[in-house]
């Protein structure tokens, strides 16, 4: 038996990425905040650390998407907090229901 479709065309073989990642990325960095925007073309993510008792945050990470990429993302993020409720139980969002996401 052939892995052809019907009509016989043969699916595209899967495509392997390596990934790399350097030192000082791969220690990554604590962010207890976001705040997201976004214009016809594209999304930007910031991810910010706000230290405790303090009213400034600093952005340590700047994500700028495409629109389409932002739906991906967006899709594995709910993926992956789906797997890790299943496995560890649900998350309790505490206070608010918006949480330290900036609009």
């Amino acid at each position: 038996m052939s892995d052809e479709k019907p009509g016989g065309t043969a699916p595209p073989p899967a495509l392997k990425i390596h990934v790399q990642l350097d030192e000082n990325m791969a220690l990554g960095e604590y962010v207890n905040m976001a705040r997201i925007f976004h214009n016809q073309t594209e999304f930007v993510l910031d991810a910010m650390f706000l230290p405790p008792q303090t009213t400034t945050a600093k952005v340590v990470s700047r994500l700028i998407l495409s629109p389409v990429h932002a739906k991906f993302l967006f899709r594995a993020l709910g993926q992956n907090l789906q797997l890790y409720e299943q496995k560890f139980g649900e998350i309790q969002l505490g206070g608010g229901d918006s949480g330290p996401i900036l609009h």
